[in-house]
């Protein structure tokens, strides 16, 4: 593809996104290199890949794409080069990569790639953050202590975890999720009056400055079936969930529940909320996966900086074919983009 300007939704003014590289063995570097090939087509705001330059190459060449990688010192040549490359600020690698078998040895690159993408960040050197995938069992092997991105860019940002909240967006959906990275034995335990309020109140204020919507709808889930029938089927609706919606409301906030979760993801009721506040991880990540696997977003809520990611994992088993879809990142970039953008208009 040849130079020239490109559309983006990005303010003029911004610098480009900065987008890790995941973990170098699933699909984050192809997906990242079909998302520059697309950048004309699909109007992806410009971005700087923080990853290994020669891993690129080398992966491009394996897939015979025509891609020119431009290695810069930081992103402020990134948004020149876009249009005739793709701008890579050098992360090493400390092993060869070898596609679909992740290894912890290059665990410390996957790491320095997110530090140094939330450090230009904070900085101002770049709108905002678009993470790749990670493979958190190769993390933890090389010694990660975070259950995942999200608390991780917690503890940079140096920030109480549950002071940040996780976002979902696709097919016309919003969930946001009130307990994350927990199994679901654990979720009654750890589920308060307390956390659903502070989640309702970040998801309302990030709606009312980052979406433009002044008058936030919230939907809060219950947690059992038939929102627990009266307590036969458990009681956290009673002593938990209708305590936070009731204090919610006197807030000034419009904000309804606890409801049933099997009748509240449906076409008509979607139309009735702006987010629904989701009691666990899977509550809220299987109807928007259904709605809309490939295109849909995370977005993280509460940080001092924008972050997005594509809203699926590492894909091990398909890594180096060139066939995962660049979709859902390049629909993250673009989430980006616009709320770097309104931040950058109203604040």
């Amino acid at each position: 593809m040849s130079g020239g300007s490109i559309s983006s939704p990005l303010a003029p003014d911004l610098p480009p996104l900065a987008l890790t590289m995941g973990d170098p063995a699933g699909i984050g570097g192809e997906i990242a290199l079909a998302a520059w090939r697309l950048r004309k087509e699909r109007q992806v705001p410009p971005f700087v890949l923080l990853d290994d330059p020669r891993r690129l190459t080398d992966l491009a060449a394996r897939l015979g794409w025509q891609v020119r990688i431009a290695e810069v010192a930081d992103p402020t040549e990134a948004a020149r080069r876009f249009p005739e490359a793709l701008p890579v600020v050098p992360v090493h690698l400390a092993a060869a990569v070898t596609p679909g078998r992740p290894d912890p040895a290059n665990g410390g690159s996957v790491i320095a790639s997110i530090d140094r993408a939330v450090e230009l960040a904070r900085s101002g050197a770049a709108a905002a953050v678009v993470t790749n995938p990670i493979q958190k069992s190769a993390l933890y092997a090389a010694g990660f202590r975070w259950p995942g991105h999200t608390e991780y860019l917690a503890h940079l940002a140096g920030q109480a975890e549950d002071r940040t909240v996780m976002l979902l967006e696709g097919g016309g959906l919003r969930v946001a999720l009130a307990t994350i990275h927990v199994s679901l034995r654990q979720v009654p335990d750890v589920l308060t009056r307390d956390g659903i309020v502070q989640v309702s109140h970040v998801v309302a204020a990030a709606l009312r400055r980052d979406f433009g919507i002044d008058r936030p709808r919230l939907a809060v889930a219950a947690l059992n079936p038939h929102a627990g029938e009266g307590g036969s089927m458990g009681r956290e609706e009673i002593e938990v969930i209708a305590p936070a919606v009731a204090e919610l409301q006197q807030d000034g906030l419009e904000v309804t529940g606890p409801l049933p979760a099997d009748t509240l993801f449906h076409a008509a009721a979607r139309e009735r909320y702006d987010a629904v506040i989701c009691m666990y991880h899977d509550q809220g990540l299987i109807p928007l996966k259904t709605l809309d696997f490939d295109t849909g977003v995370n977005i993280t809520l509460g940080l001092p900086f924008v972050r997005t990611s594509p809203d699926h994992g590492t894909a091990l088993g398909i890594a180096g074919t060139g066939t995962a879809s660049p979709s859902s990142l390049i629909a993250a970039a673009k989430s980006a983009a616009r709320i770097a953008a309104r931040r950058a208009a109203t604040s």
